[in-house]
């Protein structure tokens, strides 16, 4: 053996230099790692075919191996790592040859990139990438951050380490808006390091504050990191557990596990929301504390205000910004909490409920069995046994049988007696306008009231309609007409209030966005559509929301950027509310008017969406963003391309089952999981996050998603270490960013020493993930998928 190593950690070795020496070079990543491979592989299938590499596999044929197979140890659960002292057998790495391996390499790649990255299952979730890269990189041009961080400074500023708070405020906010480190840190490196270094600041804490909260964009969604990293995870998941329920004797995962092993970038998105606040909050409270400690490096500052509003005293904040929507809010949850207000749904299906299966499938044999008992406990499969019994002694499960016409108007009774006499949609409508009412009234208490009581009086008067005069049978037409002189008064308080609200400073900036964000995240956290229509309103919404903001610079009206989106939200609620079938027979006269209607806001939003592009186009902005979105986009295809033909190299001789045996060897799960938790973040101080992704997680994903973790936990604490990546010296990228944007006088050794704190933060996260897994796993389980 050369060098003492067996010939597959040599060939490992080798791969891991090509890699290294290729992103060192300076040459593109995203061909450096496609390049790297093919070096690599010559160089090893050189090495090979002179006889120096040498690997020491087991001898099968021992009398040794033949013993442990007979004491019932599987084949695949033997390794040299398990089982050093077996008899081993030199043979190459190649075991056929490195011309059979190149042949095997060349089909492979080619199948990869037809499923992964043209035709594959994955493919249109990987278009969200396209779509979020577009969203932020518009966002990020429509000076969305400036106004921001202007904004929060201005609130933040008078506490002390104020503006370092205000920094990570913005970038949460950006985050959940854009998504994009490189955006981000820039911007807020070019607005407010100045700004923090003029006002006193130590280099350290401004550097390392902006370029820790630039990079939350990793982690909270909609992030590319979990958009990429899902569609790895749901295959590896999948897969993973088929494997290990075949090891134990079950036929497949479904059988085992008693659930479909499945993980999706929706789910994920839900798992990460709590965590990326979480990090958010960490950030700002060592802002503060660090402020508390050593008030002459981050100080309190009043920043100048701009236009002065109205002066509002405590009493009046209280009742209209905090008191009066929590009642609003908290009245609804007690009222549905009461079944007054709730579903007024009366589609029953054609056909019975089918009866219920047992919690666990119990025709299985003992090895399967035993192995079911040691996973659910013997408690649960008890009681699958007895509901099994139950279903048997009752003749089986019962089927489904189509209703009679008879059965199905007594179902439909039946749902509307028992309906809620509000139903959710008109309350969640009716709360909304009830918000911006109040919020209008805190904004400007001296103004008249009455445009304001006015409204008030129509959401009264919808209430009332909707309860004495609306059934759940009503028709959608009906409804609207019912409902048409109550909101018609609502719209026009709100309207007013809307005019009011414009006029203060901090909801002009934070509103639009904020809508951006609650669009985008409530569809997909809500269960509602999957990443991919969300980050195509999110690109639209974005183009819409620049475009705007182009108009109100240059002066011109933004009337048809504000109609068109309105024409999106006529669109959605004729979509909701009627059914617009209309290829059907028998199409009522109400739904033909809703189709119209909903078709004509639809051609007006689709030229309210071309005049916001060709606003951009004018004015000098949608060529760069088209520009950027089509550079990033072809580097992460790229390098999803380049990191395949990376890992069919480490697998065609050998180097990625090597290294799944070396980690099965470690009966701890955990251990295992903190051993790959650490080489990612040793890996982070030289490899992007999308070279760990798409080369280190495949090789790993296997064994660490092939255990009893919780798929969504160990995606997210993988997310969350590879955000350390932008932030560990020397090669994180948001250190790059930060050093291109800043003054002379901020050395590269402040920004390494303020960043180290955040760092250690982003472990102190890990570890509260690793200890309190439930803040990752409590929003899947209370929102739908």
């Amino acid at each position: 053996m050369l060098f003492g190593l067996d010939g597959v950690e040599i060939g490992l070795i080798i791969v891991f230099l090509c890699l290294f020496g290729g992103i060192l070079s300076g040459f593109p990543v995203a061909f450096a790692i496609g390049g790297a491979g093919i070096i690599s592989f010559g160089i090893i299938a050189a090495l090979d075919s002179a006889g120096i590499l040498i690997h020491q596999a087991i001898d099968t044929g021992s009398e040794a191996y033949n013993a442990i197979i007979a004491s019932g140890v599987r084949a695949d659960a033997i390794s040299i790592f398990r089982y050093p002292d077996l008899p081993r057998l030199a043979q190459p790495v190649f075991d056929r040859g490195w011309e059979v391996a190149l042949d095997r390499n060349v089909s492979f790649i080619v199948n990869r990139i037809n499923e992964r990255v043209l035709a594959g299952a994955s493919i249109e979730t990987l278009l969200a990438v396209l779509m979020f890269v577009m969203m932020g990189i518009t966002l990020e041009r429509s000076k969305i951050a400036n106004d921001l961080l202007t904004t929060m400074a201005r609130v933040f500023g008078p506490l002390p380490g104020g503006l370092a708070v205000s920094v990570v405020v913005v970038g949460a906010f950006l985050a959940a808006s854009t998504g994009i480190v490189g955006a981000t840190v820039v911007t807020m490196g070019l607005l407010s390091l100045p700004t923090m270094l003029r006002a006193g600041y130590s280099p350290q804490i401004a550097t390392g504050v902006i370029a820790a909260a630039g990079t939350l964009g990793q982690i909270i969604p909609p992030s590319i990191v979990i958009v990429l990293l899902g569609t790895l995870a749901g295959d590896l998941y999948s897969v993973a557990q088929e494997n290990r329920a075949i090891s134990v004797g079950c036929t497949d995962a479904l059988t085992y596990l008693g659930e479909p092993a499945v993980v999706s970038v929706g789910t994920l998105f839900q798992a990460a929301l709590l965590p990326g606040i979480l990090l958010a909050l960490l950030y700002a409270l060592y802002a503060f504390g660090y402020a508390l400690v050593n008030p002459s490096k981050a100080p309190a500052v009043q920043m100048a205000t701009g236009e002065r509003g109205e002066v509002i005293t405590r009493s009046e904040s209280f009742t209209w910004f905090l008191g009066v929507p929590i009642a609003l809010i908290a009245g609804v949850m007690l009222l549905s909490s009461l079944g007054i207000v709730g579903s007024q749904n009366l589609i029953v299906d054609s056909f019975s409920d089918q009866g219920q299966n047992a919690s666990l499938r119990t025709n299985v044999g003992p090895e399967c069995q035993a192995a079911m008992i040691e996973l659910h406990g013997q408690e649960a499969w008890d009681i699958a046994v007895a509901e099994t019994a139950a279903i048997d002694a009752a003749g089986g499960v019962e089927q489904s049988v189509r209703l009679s016409p008879e059965e199905i108007a007594e179902l439909i009774a039946e749902k509307e007696a028992d309906a809620a006499p509000v139903g959710t949609g008109v309350a969640t409508i009716l709360v909304a306008l009830g918000l911006v009412l109040a919020v209008a009234r805190g904004v400007k208490p001296s103004a008249p009231a009455r445009p304001l009581l006015i409204g008030a009086l129509g959401i009264v008067l919808a209430l009332l309609v909707d309860i004495l005069l609306i059934a759940p049978s009503s028709s959608s037409g009906a409804t609207v007409l019912l409902l048409a002189i109550p909101l018609a008064l609502a719209l026009y308080g709100c309207a007013h209030g809307a005019g009011r609200m414009a006029q203060n400073e901090i909801i002009r900036v934070v509103f639009p966005p904020l809508v951006l964000i609650v669009a985008v995240l409530g569809s997909i956290l809500g269960g509602i559509t999957n990443p991919t229509p969300a980050a195509g309103l999110g690109a639209g919404g974005a183009i819409m929301l620049a475009a705007y903001r182009k108009l109100r610079d240059q002066d011109r009206s933004p009337k048809i950027i504000i109609m068109a989106t309105l024409a999106v939200v006529i669109a959605i609620l004729m979509g909701i509310n009627f059914d617009l079938r209309i290829n059907q027979d028998g199409v009522s006269f109400e739904s033909w008017v809703a189709f119209f209607v909903a078709y004509a806001a639809y051609l007006y939003a689709a030229f309210g969406l071309l005049f916001g592009c060709w606003v951009l186009y004018t004015g000098g902005v949608l060529t760069p963003i088209v520009r950027e979105t089509a550079k990033v986009t072809s580097m992460v295809f790229t390098i999803l391309i380049g990191s395949q033909l990376l890992n069919l190299v480490v697998i065609s001789f050998g180097g990625e089952h090597y290294i799944q045996e070396f980690l099965k060897s470690f009966d701890n799960e955990f251990k295992v999981f903190l051993i790959v938790m650490l080489v990612l973040f040793v890996l982070g101080f030289v490899l992007d996050f999308l070279e760990i992704i798409y080369i280190v997680i495949p090789i790993v994903g296997p064994v660490i998603y092939g255990g009893t973790f919780d798929p969504k936990w160990v995606t997210i604490m993988i997310a969350v270490n590879l955000q350390t990546s932008f932030l560990t010296p020397p090669f994180g990228f948001a250190l790059f960013y930060l050093r291109g944007v800043a003054p002379r006088e901020v050395t590269t050794g402040h920004i390494y020493r303020g960043v180290f704190p955040f760092v250690l933060i982003q472990v102190v996260g890990l570890a509260i993930l690793w200890f309190f897994p439930s803040i990752v796993t409590i929003v899947p389980a209370l929102m739908p998928n």
